[in-house]
């Protein structure tokens, strides 16, 4: 299992940030919110080498708090220190 450290976690983000608009354009799948942390969440699942498995399903139309939780899920015993990735998620879909 791999494990994600809060630098290498803030990095992640910062870059969806900083692609922001690109991102958006690209995926025109719901809100400016939920298309950020669709990104964010497969990132996560493609660096933390998830298997098909360990990866969050859905049922239904997801919407911006369940990626939310599909991300704090996934964090849950793969951070390599102990952090709260909830400000993150909040200033990744504030700007």
């Amino acid at each position: 299992m791999g494990k994600i450290s809060e630098s290498e976690f803030k990095r992640i983000c910062d870059g969806i940030a900083e692609d922001r608009a690109s991102i958006i354009r690209h995926n025109p799948i719901g809100s400016d919110a939920e298309v950020l942390l669709w990104m964010l969440l497969n990132c996560l699942n493609s660096y933390l080498s998830l298997e098909e498995n360990e990866a969050p399903c859905f049922t239904g139309k997801p919407d911006e708090l369940t990626y939310r939780k599909a991300i704090v899920f996934i964090l849950r015993g793969r951070t390599a220190d102990d952090f709260d990735p909830e400000h993150y998620l909040d200033r990744l879909i504030s700007e």
